[in-house]
């Protein structure tokens, strides 16, 4: 570990020295690019200079017992070396998490779906449930959430919500959300008292940029219509919604939030770059399938991930058997323990499968 260390410390600053030349701080991709590599070294970096601190004071500490004859002053270095080891045992936990390699888009924006499954107009409305549990999440976390489309649900609810999640870290701590989600409740259109299971599913697409996947203009068809629901004026008079279609996948996202065509082009083409890459993506996943499957990560859309259930205020995450009894706080957007867990689970099975290569 002490070599791998040693060779990140050089490359940080062989980044540190770049970033001083002339030439990248002229060129704002190139100076932005290596800026984001250094905070990212430099997090190990700080915790290796500490670790290297510790192990010299152990080696020191163990010196002095060595030939020090004095009962009292032993007493002092054996209380200190008891106490440097227990602070060289957390960092090495530490460096070791620090050293995991970090997925590329964790610090991206993400374009959030939300669609109703099984259950009718209860999916729906526990759709809209998830949606305000998302929100909620994001106003704790200073995120900013843009609406690109959705349908209501006849009875409330959404049939389906898309939005734009834009933040730090948004996708690095929502990715673990891809899933059906469960609920078993009461419904508020349930007469006779009865529990139902409904289910809503959702997806976490990191938001890609025009150069990280290359869409031919060609092959994307776009039809214009009128918006439909509330909005004002513009709403069903003129064509500002947009509708693309990727002809080669079939691929279709329209939006109508916005009362310009223009600026609802630009969210749709969003969305589509974001499918496509997850195409892209599972059809490469599909041919390395040797690579490890995480149980805890980006998660498939069909999978069931979590329960809520109402009657037993209970909320648990399949993935993990991790079970909290608050489910009104859950539902209010308070869902970072489970994302944590899920993190430390996750990363466990990194360092398990890096021990094992």
């Amino acid at each position: 570990m002490l070599d791998k260390l040693e060779a990140i410390k050089g490359r940080f600053d062989e980044v540190n020295q770049e970033l001083m030349t002339p030439d990248v701080m002229s060129d704002m991709k190139r100076f932005s690019k290596l800026n984001k590599e250094y905070k990212e070294l430099n997090k190990i970096v700080v915790k290796y200079e500490e670790y290297k601190n510790v192990l010299d004071n152990i080696d020191s500490a163990r010196e002095l017992l060595a030939v020090e004859k004095d009962p009292d002053f032993r007493e002092m270095a054996k209380a200190e070396l008891d106490d440097l080891s227990v602070k060289q045992e957390a960092l090495e936990i530490e460096i070791k998490d620090l050293l995991i390699p970090t997925d590329p888009n964790d610090s991206k924006n993400v374009i959030l779906e939300i669609r109703a499954g099984a259950g009718g107009d209860e999916a729906s409305i526990f759709a809209g449930d998830i949606y305000r549990m998302y929100s909620r999440y994001a106003e704790q976390q200073g995120w900013r959430m843009e609406l690109i489309d959705y349908t209501d649900g006849t009875a409330g609810g959404y049939k389906e919500i898309i939005l734009n999640v834009s933040g730090e870290d948004v996708y690095g701590k929502m990715k673990y959300e891809s899933g059906v989600h469960r609920v078993q409740r009461v419904p508020a259109t349930e007469t006779a008292g009865r529990i139902h299971t409904s289910a809503a599913s959702v997806a976490v697409l990191p938001e890609m940029e025009d150069v990280e996947v290359d869409l031919n203009m060609n092959d994307i068809r776009k039809d214009t219509f009128c918006s439909s629901g509330p909005g004002g004026q513009s709403v069903n008079t003129t064509y500002s919604a947009i509708r693309l279609t990727h002809i080669p996948t079939g691929t279709v996202v329209q939006c109508q939030d916005e009362k310009s065509q223009i600026k609802n082009f630009d969210k749709a083409l969003k969305v589509l770059r974001s499918r496509i890459y997850e195409i892209e993506l599972a059809k490469h996943n599909a041919e390395v399938g040797a690579q490890r499957k995480s149980m805890v990560g980006s998660g498939d859309r069909s999978d069931k991930i979590r329960t809520y259930n109402y009657p037993q205020s209970r909320v648990t995450d399949h993935r993990i058997g991790y079970t909290v009894y608050n489910l009104p706080g859950v539902m209010d957007g308070n869902i970072g323990e489970f994302i944590e867990e899920l993190r430390v689970a996750d990363n466990a099975e990194k360092l398990k499968e890096g021990a094992t290569a």
